[in-house]
């Protein structure tokens, strides 16, 4: 192991990087923290963070929740993602 490296720690994808802008710029909008849309769309806080910070990949429920928790369409959480 390097020094200073996680084992197990994912890259970043630009796909995912992207999406997790989109939710954090969304979320900021609507004065939500990490912790209160994760209790909206029923998902863990640390999951938001993965989320937003590009190193996790959220499956189409967990889309829709958070979708729907910040009241926006996929579209929209998805603009710009390629």
């Amino acid at each position: 192991m390097v020094l200073g490296m996680m084992p197990n720690m994912p890259a970043k994808d630009r796909t995912l990087s992207k999406f997790g802008l989109n939710v954090a710029r969304l979320r900021a909008a609507k004065g939500f923290s990490q912790e209160k849309l994760a209790e909206k769309a029923g998902i863990d806080r640390t999951y938001v963070s993965g989320i937003e910070r590009g190193v996790r990949n959220p499956g189409i429920k967990t889309v829709l929740q958070i979708a729907k928790a910040l009241g926006v369409s996929i579209t929209e959480l998805c603009e710009d993602v390629s």
